[in-house]
């Protein structure tokens, strides 16, 4: 019962907080808030779709007199297009997931505008933005390659499956590679699977043509990791130790806890609700508030939050029934 108190006054405090209000205040915050991202076509994006869904709601039932234009896009032009859209309807903040870097320009324009502008993940090749919040490329993936070695014994053989080509993908392919040397691993190949389990399917079928003897694989996000599975089941092969992908997704994150795939006994978050966090700054960013605690006057350029191993025993903590579940 005194754990549900104290949980109870947690949330109370936190609601209050991301609505700027200390106990006794009403604050209610305004202004119309651009949310453009790409279409849910694989898991991931269908997880981040489901958090501004959650975001936008929340944020409405406690300040009714914001607005929330979201458009989705399944290409750069598309989104670009949508982007230069909500300019002309008057959008006071932009936030902008983007397909990848080459929307810097346009994202450039909406920011030289004077629109408070938050730009998340993929990014920009130039700091056009008020805010950038992204979970940790290089923490994400060298708390994988890492735990990959110490299970491996410090001496094995890796392939990589990338995702689209950006900022974050070079980033994370990068420390992949420097991690590996530094632990004793051999990377054999390296290729993108687009964040898309079908296109990681092909390259892993590629891989074990190619390759007679691989100890493990990782994948760039969750999605792409069960193509790869797929291809190693219907390859027959046995050799493979290690699966390692990223994100925990629920279906994953399900089969560790279980541990109903023994090629599968790890994880390492990439939160899509980092999303449902950069509306949130957008929203106190417009309206010139900053972070309960925080003495500077503006909100930070850049937050990035932390990557954290999972494993069959911390695994519960990151499960998410809730959350919205893509099947390939």
């Amino acid at each position: 019962m005194k754990k549900l108190i104290v949980c109870t006054l947690v949330c109370v405090l936190l609601a209050l907080t991301l609505c700027g209000v200390a106990p006794g205040e009403s604050k209610n915050y305004t202004g119309k808030i651009g949310i453009s991202l790409p279409t849910a076509t694989h898991g991931y994006m269908g997880r981040v779709n489901w958090w501004v869904k959650k975001a936008v709601s929340d944020w409405q039932a406690k300040c009714p007199d914001l607005e929330f234009l979201v458009v989705t896009a399944d290409s750069v032009t598309k989104q670009a297009a949508d982007i230069e859209d909500l300019m002309i309807k008057e959008i006071d903040a932009l936030v902008c997931f983007p397909f990848d870097s080459s929307l810097t320009a346009v994202i450039e324009k909406a920011y030289d505008s004077g629109i408070y502008t938050v730009v998340l993940d993929r990014g920009t090749t130039r700091p056009v933005y008020h805010v950038y919040i992204s979970n940790d490329d290089e923490g994400y993936t060298r708390e994988g390659t890492k735990w990959i070695a110490e299970q491996l014994g410090g001496k094995g053989k890796l392939v990589i499956i990338e995702g689209i080509p950006s900022v974050i993908n070079t980033i994370r392919v990068d420390t992949i590679k420097e991690t590996a040397a530094k632990y004793g691993l051999e990377v054999l190949d390296s290729q993108p699977g687009m964040w898309n389990p079908e296109k990681a399917l092909a390259v892993m079928e590629n891989y074990l043509q190619k390759y007679p003897h691989i100890d493990a694989v990782y994948t760039a996000d969750d999605d792409m990791l069960k193509g790869a599975l797929q291809a190693y089941k219907e390859s027959g092969r046995d050799d493979i130790k290690i699966f390692l992908g990223g994100a925990a997704d629920k279906e994953i994150l399900k089969m560790i806890m279980e541990g109903s795939n023994p090629l599968v006994q790890a994880n390492v978050t990439y939160p899509p609700d980092c999303i449902a966090t950069a509306i949130s700054l957008a929203i106190l960013g417009h309206n010139e508030q900053v972070l309960e605690g925080f003495y500077q006057k503006k909100l930070p350029i850049r937050i990035i939050l932390a990557a954290e191993l999972i494993t069959k025993e911390n695994a519960e903590q990151y499960y998410m029934a809730d959350e919205l579940n893509f099947d390939m």
